[in-house]
């Protein structure tokens, strides 16, 4: 079947990306692969902060392990550790605030001044851009393919995934990206997740493809039964999953925005994002 080449295009901007968010981690076959996007080159400046008394980080408690309650009842997950490393890199550790609030509440406080950053998995859509100002992205999301753990299915994907049986969620942006990226695989689809999974376990497919973090998960969890395991490499494709997850702050604190890209830079070159990376997802979705 023939390759459109508009797809084509498609396939190896995502490849190009997946490659850039890797460049700095071990090869694909190891694990674990630490997202990496920044530039090791780039150099960004400092920003002043003294003008701000505190800076308040607004967040939920409904999105684990990003953001949740713990056993003591306090407010816990990666945005809020990320938040802390970030206000220790600036050095206003002792000025940052975290608050979790409904998530329904979360843009209209943050407009009415009630916080200075909304840290909770924001979707970056056009409307929301002509209203905040952005960080960088500092998360995407991945599809990625699993497969049995005694399956020999490896790179090149596009080419090996030929007449393959891969299950994936009917309706899904997952599911388009499969038909447009991998034309020659046979996709089973499924309505519910449940089913998806029974269907890999079952060897009623032969791969599934689907959200890395959600499969991480499920690989990680009693419910695998250590069935299967990551085959390939991370497929980031904007078109399909969006931008990832940013901070956003009121346009006039764009100075937030970029204080807390250069935070995001710096601890990814210490190292310390991978640590706190790797506290919240110990099987990479990369």
């Amino acid at each position: 079947m023939a390759f459109p080449a508009r797809k084509m295009r498609k396939l190896i901007s995502a490849l190009l990306l997946g490659a850039l968010a890797l460049a700095s981690a071990p090869a694909l076959a190891a694990e674990p692969n630490i997202p990496q996007f920044w530039d090791v080159k780039e150099r960004l400046a400092k920003p002043d902060l003294s003008r701000f008394a505190r800076v308040r980080f607004l967040t939920t408690v409904d999105f684990p392990p990003f953001n949740f309650l713990d056993s003591n009842g306090l407010i816990s997950g990666f945005h809020v550790d990320l938040a802390r490393v970030m206000c220790r890199s600036l050095e206003i550790l002792d000025r940052c605030q975290i608050q979790a609030l409904p998530w329904e509440e979360l843009e209209g406080a943050l407009e009415r001044g009630e916080g200075d950053a909304l840290i909770a998995g924001l979707a970056l859509t056009p409307e929301r851009r002509t209203k905040y100002a952005f960080t960088r992205s500092y998360l995407r999301f991945p599809a990625r393919f699993i497969v049995a753990s005694g399956s020999t299915l490896a790179e090149p994907l596009h080419s090996n995934i030929a007449g393959r049986r891969v299950g994936v969620l009917a309706g899904s942006e997952h599911e388009a990206m499969l038909r447009d990226y991998f034309p020659d695989a046979q996709p089973v689809t499924y309505s519910r997740v449940e089913w998806l999974y029974d269907g890999m376990r079952t060897g009623e497919t032969d791969a599934i493809f689907g959200d890395g973090l959600r499969l991480a998960f499920w690989l990680a969890g009693s419910d695998s039964a250590g069935c299967c395991r990551f085959a390939g490499g991370p497929y980031i494709a904007p078109e399909y999953f969006g931008a990832g997850l940013a901070i956003a702050v009121r346009p006039e604190d764009a100075m937030l925005a970029e204080a807390f890209d250069y935070a995001l830079r710096e601890i990814n070159m210490s190292g310390e994002f991978e640590e706190l990376y790797l506290r919240y997802f110990p099987i990479s979705f990369f």
